[in-house]
């Protein structure tokens, strides 16, 4: 079984996977690779639609010339806890934020929401994250920004006058909770619209289809988050 890095050839056969349409886990099996090395490879060079093999060639090769230039790591990056295995850590933090910017975060923020996902305290401060991420402490702001404002992370008081940036269990709540208040207020606009526009004309009738739609999804996404959430924070019972 092939081991190491990907070939320029093996990154052509996955290439072709993809346009055949191909799952994952069978071109994996084709080039005798764990289906996870596939996944992280193309997740991390523009997703199934925008993979290109010369592409990734190039983006890999310019990796591995920047890791072979890097100094020793300073205190931004610190030594892996538990034992981990740093180069998975830094591969999978690399395909975690390719895929948070799929979802429609920029790369700056994916950064951020990552490096603090990945922290196992789950929370650091602004001076913190720019030594991590090696970026300007107004980036770290702008993100943060943008994160608090979608419920993603949240404000804490540390030592002296620093706060901290969390996350933790309740943060995916609070998040599918905003977003479900975020549709409730388009289906209240939708239904305004339909009003407005008449609810026998075209252009109201697709209006309030609309909110018909959105208002399930609302209550549905709320009813769902209310439920994982009790699941999640109740305990099992003990069997005797």
């Amino acid at each position: 079984m092939p081991g190491g890095r990907l070939t320029q050839q093996e990154r052509q056969q996955i290439a072709l996977g993809l346009a055949d349409g191909l799952a994952y886990a069978e071109i994996a099996r084709r080039l005798e690779r764990p289906t996870s090395t596939v996944t992280r490879e193309v997740m991390r060079n523009g997703g199934p639609t925008g993979y290109r093999a010369d592409l990734a060639q190039r983006t890999a090769e310019r990796r591995a010339h920047r890791r072979k230039r890097a100094a020793p790591r300073g205190a931004g990056a610190p030594e892996q806890a538990y034992g981990r295995d740093t180069e998975a850590v830094r591969e999978y933090e690399e395909m975690f934020t390719t895929v948070m910017m799929a979802s429609g975060m920029t790369a700056m923020t994916a950064r951020v929401m990552v490096c603090l996902t990945l922290t196992d305290s789950g929370s650091l401060t602004a001076s913190e994250l720019v030594q991590r991420l090696q970026v300007s402490p107004a980036s770290i702001s702008k993100a943060i920004s943008f994160l608090e404002s979608q419920s993603f992370v949240r404000r804490e008081q540390g030592e002296g006058r620093r706060e901290r940036y969390v996350v933790d269990d309740d943060i995916w709540y609070e998040t599918t909770v905003a977003s479900a208040r975020s549709l409730a207020q388009v289906v209240e606009t939708a239904r305004q619209g339909a009003g407005i526009l008449g609810p026998d004309t075209p252009a109201g009738a697709r209006l309030e289809n609309v909110a018909r739609f959105l208002d399930f999804v609302s209550e549905s996404t709320a009813r769902a988050a209310e439920q994982a959430r009790e699941i999640l924070h109740t305990k099992p019972e003990s069997t005797s």
